[in-house]
């Protein structure tokens, strides 16, 4: 899943200028990776290059928001001719906004709407806990009925308010032209029904920006979405981000730097129950660092 947001802007001294700045402005792209992994990546800019940059040479699915930035990945600028283009999923969240706007303004439709989305959720919701594999079964036995019945809805309420304009055919225009990635999640069991979970992990950025101010360059922020990441994938795996770090920082001059993704949060507790603990409880000293188990993920060559 993928979120973006644009901090407050930094600061960056105007060459040639002594006491004068220039105001400049980038963004924070956040990737979350099939429960395992939280990636916050800065870019300086929103565009449709940065984001390609970004997803260069994957094929697999990738969930947003329907912001025109992504349109790019979705038709395959991003691959070479040897490679299928990512898949879209698009978001249930931001078609229901369009429809909640519209309910609170006194439209009935938007009220239909937000039963109709309502009624798909609490279905999907309660399979959360089974395995992929069974809940795709159920998606496409029980529930894609209530998604086709849905759209055949949206089509017919399009049809008699096609010249009108308004929070209406705005939520019912979102539905219609996201159709078939609104319908995506139907296709494979581990894909969720929104973006929200990218969109809460943006959450602590947009809040804390309030507080410091600034970043102060490219580098600086590039520092601060690693920072990002590594604090973000402790939340996700239940670690203290604290002593996280703190042992991380203790090893790394030890440990080979092809084998960095035992370092993840995801697989630093298993990594870590291969350590010698009075190593790594010693403030200095060497660090023994264990042969790579038959079990662990397959890491980059050594360069």
């Amino acid at each position: 899943m993928l979120a973006s947001l644009d901090p407050d802007p930094f600061w960056r001294a105007d060459p040639g200028h002594f006491c004068r700045a220039s105001k400049k402005k980038g963004h924070f792209f956040v990737v979350l990776a099939d429960k395992k992994h939280v990636f916050f990546q800065y870019q300086p800019k929103h565009t449709s290059a940065a984001v390609c940059d970004m997803f260069r040479g994957f094929s697999g699915y990738i969930q947003a928001d329907a912001h025109v930035i992504y349109d790019a990945l979705f038709r395959g600028d991003a691959v070479d001719d040897s490679q299928s283009p990512p898949l879209e999923v698009a978001c249930w969240a931001h078609a229901r906004r369009r429809f909640w706007e519209a309910a609170v303004s006194g439209f009935a439709i938007g009220r239909e709407g937000l039963l109709r989305i309502r009624k798909i959720y609490e279905l999907d919701g309660a399979w959360d806990e089974l395995p992929p594999a069974a809940r795709l079964e159920k998606r496409r036995t029980v529930l894609r009925p209530f998604v086709d019945e849905f759209f055949d809805w949206i089509r017919a309420q399009n049809d008699l308010t096609a010249r009108e304009r308004g929070l209406v055919t705005k939520a019912l225009g979102y539905a219609i032209r996201h159709e078939l990635a609104l319908r995506r999640f139907l296709d494979d069991g581990r894909l969720r029904m929104d973006n929200n979970s990218s969109e809460n992990a943006l959450r602590p950025v947009a809040t804390g920006r309030k507080s410091w101010l600034f970043f102060g360059s490219d580098d600086t922020a590039e520092a601060a979405a690693n920072l990002y990441s590594l604090i973000a994938g402790c939340k996700l795996h239940g670690l203290d981000p604290e002593r996280y770090l703190a042992e991380i920082i203790r090893i790394l001059p030890y440990w080979p730097r092809h084998r960095f993704l035992e370092l993840a949060p995801a697989y630093w507790p298993q990594t870590r129950a291969r350590l010698d603990a009075k190593e790594l409880a010693a403030e200095l000293g060497h660090i023994t660092v264990p042969p790579v188990s038959t079990d662990a993920i397959e890491q980059p060559a050594p360069h």
